[in-house]
C-alpha cells in the first residue's frame, strides 16, 4: 500500500503577508491529485509546504498539521527525513549540466552514502526504466550529459533522478508547462504508470490535463482551498460557483 497525506489547518506566510489560509485535504494513497487554479493562487506554495521547502524561503513560516504516512511533517521530523520521501519535479527541468546522464540519477543516491557500482547500476537504470527514458538513452548514459537532452527528456531525467532515492510521494510543480504536446502527452502517459506505485501531486495550468491524469483535484484560490472533490465533480458538477466560474472561462 501506497503513503496518503493528511493536511489540516495548514497556514503559510511570507513575511508578513499570508500566502496559504486553513487549508485541509486529504491526498489518497497511489492517486494522482491534481491542484488548480489561477496563478498566485498558492498552489505551487502549498506543495513546497509539503516536503518542507517553503521554511527555505527567507522569512517564510509555515503552522499547520501535516501527516506524510505515518510521519508527522512538521513535529519531530527533521527535512531531510521527509525529503528522502517525497520526489519533487519542478516546471522547468534542472539537470545538472556537467553531469552525464548516469550521474544525475545517481547524484542523490550518493549523497545518502550509496557507493557500491553494481547497485548504482541496478536502480539508475531501474529509475531511467520507470520514467520512460531507458531505451531513448541507454547507449549514452555515461557519455552524453544531461544538458544534451531535448526538453521532454530531460524533464523525464528529473524524474528518474526523483525516483532513485525510492520515494513514496511524488510533487509535480507545472512538469508540461514548458514542453511540446507529444512531450507532455509522455509526461502524462508516465503519472498513470507511476501512480500504481507512488502518490502523485500535480499543479498544473491546464485543466484538461487535470482532467485526464487526475482521480481527485483541488481547486485553490487567493491562497484558499475553494474545492476539493472527485475530478469528474469539480469539471461537471461543482459545489461552488467560484470553481464554475473558473473552470469555464469566466476568469483565470
Amino acid at each position: 500500500m501506497g503513503v496518503g497525506i493528511q493536511v489540516e489547518k495548514l497556514n503559510a506566510w511570507y513575511g508578513k503577508s499570508q500566502a496559504l489560509h486553513d487549508i485541509t485535504i486529504k491526498v489518497e494513497a497511489n492517486h494522482a491529485t491534481a491542484l488548480i487554479g489561477p496563478s498566485g493562487c498558492g498552489k505551487s506554495t502549498f506543495i513546497r509546504c509539503l516536503n518542507r521547502m517553503h521554511e527555505t524561503s527567507p522569512d517564510a513560516r509555515v503552522e499547520a498539521r501535516v501527516r506524510i504516512g505515518e510521519l508527522d511533517a512538521y513535529n519531530g521530523t527533521s527535512p531531510t527525513q521527509l525529503r528522502r520521501r517525497i520526489g519533487m519535479v519542478f516546471q522547468k527541468p534542472n539537470p545538472f549540466p556537467t553531469m552525464s546522464i548516469y550521474d544525475n540519477v545517481a547524484a542523490g543516491l550518493k549523497l545518502n552514502g550509496y557507493s557500491n557500482r553494481k547497485h548504482l547500476d541496478g536502480i539508475v537504470e531501474k529509475s531511467l526504466q520507470s520514467s520512460a527514458l531507458w531505451d531513448e538513452v541507454k547507449d549514452s548514459v555515461h557519455k552524453k550529459s544531461g544538458a544534451s537532452l531535448s526538453g521532454g527528456q530531460q524533464q523525464r531525467l528529473c524524474i528518474a533522478r526523483a525516483l532513485a532515492v525510492e520515494p513514496e510521494v511524488l510533487l509535480m510543480d507545472e512538469p508540461c508547462s514548458a514542453l511540446d504536446p507529444i512531450s507532455t502527452g509522455k509526461i502524462e502517459e508516465l503519472i498513470f504508470q507511476l501512480k500504481e506505485q507512488y502518490t502523485i501531486v500535480i499543479v498544473t495550468h491546464n485543466m484538461q490535463q487535470a482532467a485526464r491524469v487526475a482521480e481527485f483535484t483541488g481547486f485553490f484560490l487567493l491562497g484558499r482551498m475553494i474545492e476539493y472533490d472527485k475530478t469528474e465533480k469539480i469539471f461537471t458538477k461543482p459545489s461552488d460557483k467560484r470553481t464554475e466560474d473558473y473552470i469555464t472561462g469566466r476568469f483565470g
